[in-house]
């Protein structure tokens, strides 16, 4: 009797070590050729390592991926999940996404070590996993791939900029926000301290620290930092992003004031779907199937078995 793709029996927890500390992590190992419903392999010899960012509950986004985990692997893709050291069940100090590189160097070890079939490794990661993605890839021959998911790119004048152009000039046009300020469901004072909060964050001028002559350099913006990890990666990328998303409109509007970013996402290397009602975590069965169904695509488009590719 075989085991059903989906069925959880053929998932495996494997320990592996990081800088001495013990991190946990999930194998979805991909169901032999004899039971798949899938015609092929998505790409024979690759797996996707789901990358984490920062501490979520598991009922919240930790939860979609094992979801994801589990429907690309019926589809024939070995898939690894993990907690680096600091979250869940891995030992250590929390360091933050841009100190991930010797955790996500330790999982492909081990997803290897696991799986020895393995030659190329796609790297997943949505919102600050993204971000820390873009600064792993390129350091590593094995990543053959990645897939970003409403990437981080969170600055304050970033963040103030995204909220007035996509909260605030939203509102000022929605029926519903002035029905509720009419019936004395909106606080007008704690709004306007709010904007004028945000404008000062804005249009703020550098701080006198910042441009002391004397001062240590500060580290390039954190958008300019992942342009440049993504310059320095050469290989296919599949961009993914939110209708409904803050953090995504923040991304674009990072990336239309940049030409580095203009330039980089214009690549033919570069191929971005758009889920237009969907939220940050893709909460919703199908917003999370059309994820899956699009890392699929992508996945058989690179190995070059005639999938068709997703649609913008």
């Amino acid at each position: 009797m075989t085991i059903p793709a989906r069925d959880p029996a053929r998932e495996q927890a494997i320990t592996f070590s990081c800088g001495g500390a013990a991190l946990l992590g999930i194998v979805h190992p991909a169901p032999a050729a004899a039971d798949t419903v899938s015609p092929a392999p998505a790409s024979a010899g690759t797996g996707v390592l789901i990358v984490v960012g920062g501490p979520q509950y598991r009922t919240g986004s930790h939860r979609q991926f094992l979801l994801l985990a589990r429907q690309l692997a019926a589809d024939g893709i070995p898939v690894m999940r993990f907690d680096h050291r600091g979250i869940g069940d891995s030992e250590g100090d929390f360091r933050g996404f841009e100190a991930l590189d010797e955790d996500i160097a330790a999982a492909i070890d081990a997803f290897q070590a696991h799986c020895p079939g393995l030659k190329r490794i796609v790297l997943w990661g949505l919102c600050d996993a993204a971000s820390a993605i873009l600064f792993y890839a390129h350091r590593d021959p094995r990543v053959s791939g990645v897939v970003l998911l409403n990437p981080w790119v969170r600055t304050p004048e970033g963040e103030a900029r995204a909220v007035l152009r996509h909260y605030y000039l939203q509102r000022l046009v929605d029926g519903a926000f002035w029905r509720r300020l009419a019936a004395g469901r909106v606080n007008p004072w704690a709004s306007a301290k709010s904007l004028l909060e945000l404008l000062a964050r804005r249009f703020r001028s550098p701080d006198a620290a910042d441009t002391a002559a004397d001062s240590a350099p500060l580290p390039a913006p954190l958008p300019d930092r992942m342009a440049a990890g993504l310059a320095r990666y050469r290989g296919p990328v599949l961009l993914i992003m939110s209708g409904r998303d803050l953090t995504a409109r923040e991304f674009e509007d990072a990336a239309a004031a940049s030409d580095t970013w203009r330039r980089l996402l214009g690549e033919p290397r570069v191929r971005r779907c758009d889920l237009g009602d969907a939220d940050h975590t893709f909460s919703r069965r199908a917003w999370r199937d059309t994820v899956a169904q699009w890392t699929v695509a992508w996945l058989r488009r690179q190995s070059g078995d005639g999938e068709a590719a997703p649609s913008e």
